[in-house]
């Protein structure tokens, strides 16, 4: 079921990480950052933070609704987009470890929805208005990155070897992955802004190709990454309702 505001989409996110607790399912993993993440959007809200504040209200409903109605396509059996395909069927693997699970979301949800939020949002000429509101979006998860970190080393004791081998830690990757897929997302509202719905449609089912392309990527690293990713999962927590408690803070 999609949202009506900002305060329907943080109870939907409460029931499906409480679902995947009931299961031991990773699937919560995306959704308890992600909770984390409309949480502080809706204390900027109500801070008058944003230039727009109701509108941030209505966006962020939006791109929220995104994330369901691909989760309520995946549970019926129907397809939803490529790019939440793989981070949906991902969670069934246990040889993925949390990091991947949260890239996979983020990859999806910023990659590939956020500028279509935007767009749908602030159409035509009104999407210029919004460009300091939507930065304002990531940077918020980008801060709610640094909290997820501690969680991440509590139950993943070898992900320092991410930063021995690769040169930067898992927050590093993942900031890397928001500030990048931001720059993106912002290009691909601005073309789709302008786009009739037949044109948007056609538009993102082709962002939707090349995000998965990354989806794919990041769920099947290889070259070194693929031995030491192996060697983090051996040492990382099962403990699954642990870890969403914990990314839910």
């Amino acid at each position: 079921m999609l949202a009506n505001d900002i305060d329907q989409l943080i109870e939907r996110l409460d029931t499906i990480i409480d679902a995947a607790k009931s299961q031991r399912s990773r699937i919560g993993f995306f959704p308890a950052l992600y909770r984390q993440v409309t949480l502080k959007i809706k204390q900027s809200i109500a801070e008058n933070r944003f230039d727009d504040n109701p509108r941030m209200n209505e966006f962020t409903t939006n791109f929220g609704n995104r994330y369901l109605a691909a989760l309520e396509a995946y549970r019926q059996g129907a397809k939803p987009s490529k790019s939440w395909q793989i981070a949906f069927e991902a969670t069934n693997d246990s040889r993925l470890i949390i990091l991947q699970h949260l890239l996979l979301g983020i990859n999806a949800h910023i990659n590939l929805d956020l500028g279509i939020s935007a767009a749908e949002t602030a159409p035509g000429d009104q999407l210029s208005s919004l460009e300091r509101d939507f930065n304002q979006i990531n940077d918020i998860l980008a801060e709610c990155l640094e909290l997820v970190q501690p969680v991440i080393n509590q139950f993943s004791l070898f992900m320092g070897l991410l930063d021995l081998v690769g040169g930067r830690t898992d927050e590093e990757i993942a900031n890397f992955s928001i500030i990048k897929g931001r720059q993106e997302a912002w290009e691909y509202a601005q073309i789709l802004a302008y786009q009739t719905p037949e044109q948007r449609q056609g538009a993102i089912a082709i962002i939707d190709r090349k995000v998965a392309i990354l989806g794919n990527t990041i769920a099947n690293p290889r070259g070194f990454l693929e031995p030491v990713i192996d060697l983090i999962r051996w040492q990382e927590s099962d403990d699954i309702v642990a870890i969403l408690d914990a990314l839910i803070g």
